[in-house]
């Protein structure tokens, strides 16, 4: 099945059905097919050539979606960017893509302006009225065709290039073809238990792998009504649920921790809500039972997965919550996932090891970087880099990125570990476990937090508290103040720019 064609069906099966809403802007089905079919006609008319790659440096909006479905239907390859990166980060990705096309918003213009310098990109495309001379309009540029266009595509032809979140170092692109992100929307259409006609709020970036291939594309699919908010905010959030009965909500961790401090939130009409998924970043057990409660609902599921595998891994369902709250979870359908010592062996229950997986949604390579590729499969095997452990019955809990993980005094401390813990202090919004270096331990276990509003942090209260629930070695020794957490656009904390600076206050 080709991306493309799940829109061309649901336009044929739903023509009236509203298909989406964004700032005010509203389209059935119908309509939606073919605002594609205009863009798609347009890019023609623009010389763009079936397998070419169309970067987008976008915010979520309708125009995203239209840009994306459009390079579906043509046979392009989609290179969705994150917008908060700089210039030179958005060149670094635009010529190692080799992006020939370029959809921005007007806001990034200048900065897709200077990026494209030294690339092989040929147009540029903005939304709204350009200023730059050569750049095109994407109103003027929609055709008049609202037919569908005559290019063959095939499942195997590449679809999606998804740069990873560049944590540390160069972001990597994870190449894709149709039928590996089709049978991502169909995993999690199972798992999740998604039916034709829900109603989708997104909120997380559609750049990222988890809210355009998860939900976006498996939403079209099914002819699902789907609400795009340009920027989270709290209070609109929790209005377009009450409004427009949202019936799915994915957000990430920081997301629901904003959610939860909106003073009258329990006052919203949150019932319309069938299930939540939460993912891209570890979730406290403390803040996932906050929102059941804000939610009413147990219904939810935490959705482990990473970006080259489409994205895909594992999976905590809400039966899963009731007995194994803060774990993993199993993996989610067509994956098969172990967690292994250096040696490629299964490790014991409750032993640290690598989780790995394999399954058809896997990428099939770094975009032009065979090296790293060759690096990360073995035998049939993705790694992950993450580091986890398996219980009795199968369910496995990642406990640290191999990078992130202390040794203090010989002994091995996963952030993941004292992170839950400092969750569950009352005055604790956020928080962050890092390593900085020490004379005596090697490594010091040090805390990183956020504190409530109008709360005060009592450093020695703090070590109190955690001693109480996790050995002495893993209490932090040296605890930071900060107003808010370096986060990459997937809501992932940036724990080495948090290395960098403590490590400068810590001299």
């Amino acid at each position: 099945m080709k991306i493309g064609s799940l829109l061309s069906q649901s336009a044929r099966k739903f023509p009236e059905l509203l298909a989406i809403e964004c700032e005010g802007r509203s389209y059935t089905y119908r309509q939606f097919n073919e605002e594609v079919n205009r863009f798609a006609h347009g890019l023609i008319s623009l010389g763009f050539k079936k397998g070419e790659k169309l970067a987008l440096i976008m915010k979520n909006s309708d125009h995203f979606v239209f840009t994306f479905f459009a390079a579906a239907k043509i046979g392009a390859v989609a290179v969705p960017v994150n917008f908060r990166l700089t210039a030179s980060e958005i060149q670094y990705i635009l010529g190692q893509s080799d992006a020939s096309f370029v959809v921005c918003d007007k806001e990034f213009e200048k900065t897709i302006s200077e990026a494209k310098q030294g690339t092989a990109v040929r147009s540029i495309i903005v939304v709204g009225e350009p200023e730059t001379e050569d750049f095109y309009s994407f109103e003027k540029v929609l055709s008049e065709n609202l037919n569908e266009p005559e290019i063959e595509v095939f499942e195997k032809d590449d679809v999606e290039i998804l740069y990873t979140s560049g944590t540390t170092g160069r972001p990597k692109g994870a190449l894709f073809d149709h039928s590996q992100i089709f049978k991502v929307g169909i995993s999690v259409t199972i798992n999740m238990g998604i039916r034709q006609h829900e109603r989708i709020l997104h909120l997380a970036p559609l750049f990222h792998s988890a809210q355009l291939n998860l939900f976006l594309i498996s939403g079209v699919a099914l002819g699902a009504t789907h609400i795009i908010h340009r920027d989270f905010h709290p209070v609109k959030t929790l209005q377009a649920i009450q409004e427009h009965k949202i019936t799915h909500l994915f957000a990430v961790p920081a997301m629901f921790t904003f959610l939860l401090q909106v003073p009258n939130a329990a006052e919203y009409d949150l019932s319309s809500i069938k299930r939540c998924g939460y993912g891209a970043a570890p979730m406290a057990p403390e803040l996932v039972k906050k929102s059941m409660e804000l939610f009413k609902t147990d219904q939810f599921y935490n959705l482990c997965g990473l970006t080259e595998a489409g994205p895909g891994g594992i999976l905590l369902d809400p039966e899963g919550h009731k007995k194994h709250l803060g774990k993993g979870g199993k993996p989610i359908f067509m994956t098969e996932t172990r967690v292994v010592n250096e040696e490629g062996k299964d490790v014991l229950p409750g032993v640290v090891g690598e989780f790995i997986l394999r399954s058809p949604m896997v990428m099939k390579e770094y975009y032009k970087k065979p090296e790293e590729t060759k690096n990360t499969f073995k035998d049939g095997w993705l790694y992950t880099g993450d580091l986890a452990t398996i219980d009795e019955e199968g369910y496995i809990t990642l406990v640290d990125r191999k990078k992130d993980m202390i040794i203090s005094g010989g002994e091995n401390v996963y952030s993941v570990e004292v992170e839950s813990v400092l969750y569950e202090h009352p005055a604790v919004l956020e928080a962050a476990i890092i390593g900085l270096p020490d004379e005596v331990w090697g490594e010091a276990v040090c805390a990183v937090i956020v504190p409530k509003e109008g709360a005060v942090i009592d450093e020695q209260e703090i070590r109190s508290f955690c001693r109480q629930k996790l050995a002495g070695y893993k209490v932090p020794r040296r605890i930071f103040i900060e107003k808010q957490l370096p986060r990459n656009a997937s809501g992932k904390i940036l724990k080495y720019q948090l290395r960098q600076k403590m490590n400068q206050i810590n001299v």
